[in-house]
Order: C-alpha cells, then structure tokens, then sequence
C-alpha cells in the first residue's frame, strides 16, 4: 500500500496540539473590583436607569429573565450601557463577577465561569472583514495570516496567552480589535481562526 506524505502536515499538526494544549482563560480581577473601578460610575447614582448598587429590588427587578441575559447585556451594551461597560479590556467573566456582586450586594460566591460569552460573528468573517487588516500584511509586527513561524513563538506561552492578548489588547493592536461588543468567544474563535489558517496556508 502507498503511503502519501503531506509536507506541511507537521505545521497543521503543531497548531492543533497548540490549540488543544491550552487552559482556561483566567480573569485577574474580582466582582468588586471591577465594580468599584468600573461599574460605579453609572450604577452608584443610578446614572441612565442604571440600577443601583445595593438596591435589591432594583437588580431583582432586572435579574428576572437571569444572569445570563444580564452579561448579555453588559457585553454587548444596552441603552446608555456601552459593550463591556466601556472597558473593551474587561473578560466575560469579570463582567459577570461584576454582575453577581452587584446582584448579591456582595454576597454571592465569585462565578468560575461567564454567565453568557455570546457567539455573535462568524470567525472567518470577523478575521477577513477586521484582523486581515494588520495580520494579512503584518502591520505593525503582527503576525502575518500566511506566516506560521511567526506565531510559534507566540504560541509557547499557549493558546489562551493569544486569545488575553486579543481581549486586552498588544502593542498596535486595540482591545477586542477595535469592536467592544464582541464577546471572549468571539476572540477565542478568531485566535483559532487564525492559527489554523496559517498553519494551513504555510504547509502549502
């Protein structure tokens, strides 16, 4: 039997066991701090609607469709809210510590995961519509779409690294490519995205 050898195959395998060897995405910041740091401004006076902290009967009223809806909410923007309350930088899952204490009136135990990271655009459509902009000419010193060895080294620090960096922004590159709505899913995607595609064109 013929045994068909694939040069590149190497290269899409390495991007693979990067994507699969990651861990979980880690918020560095509590509930009250993203409260006291970020949320306040609007929900301490009730700026807008917002309802206030400490306000059981107010969050009750807003919690009744659930927490998920909530971080939906708070992801996306909704009214005067901007997507993650203004700060692109901010995690699902620190939007959602935020949405607990404010809830709970800081009671409630941190969650360990985002009570809702939305799907809200296609990957390949977000990376040929937004990302191709730097990564397709490596503007900037962003890795190029094509150029697999020039992710390697960003890879060692794993998957999970990249996908931070793209929330929180690098250098050049804005929080969350420029467009604060997009969710922590959204990010992951593109990340993935763009590591298989390159791995993919540079075994060509």
């Amino acid at each position: 039997m013929q045994t068909h050898r694939f040069p590149g195959r190497g290269i899409v395998h390495a991007a693979l066991f990067a994507l699969c060897a990651g861990n979980v995405l880690a918020a560095d910041k509590s509930g009250q701090e993203v409260v006291e740091q970020v949320c306040v401004a609007c929900h301490g006076p009730g700026k807008d609607g917002a309802p206030r902290i400490g306000d059981v009967g107010e969050w009750t009223q807003h919690a009744k469709n659930g927490l998920g809806r909530l971080a939906e909410h708070a992801i996306s923007g909704l009214g005067k809210m901007p997507a993650h309350g203004g700060q692109a930088s901010l995690s699902d899952l620190e939007l959602s510590r935020a949405i607990a204490y404010m809830v709970s009136s800081g009671n409630a135990a941190e969650p360990t995961k985002p009570y809702a990271s939305p799907r809200t655009i296609n990957p390949e459509q977000l990376v040929q519509e937004h990302c191709v902009k730097c990564h397709g000419p490596g503007l900037d010193g962003a890795p190029r779409m094509d150029d697999f060895s020039a992710w390697k080294p960003r890879l060692q620090t794993g998957v999970d690294a990249l996908v931070r960096s793209s929330i929180a922004g690098h250098k050049a590159m804005p929080s969350r490519a420029g467009l604060s709505a997009l969710s922590d899913v959204d990010m992951r995607d593109a990340v993935t995205y763009l590591l298989v595609q390159s791995a993919v064109i540079s075994a060509r």
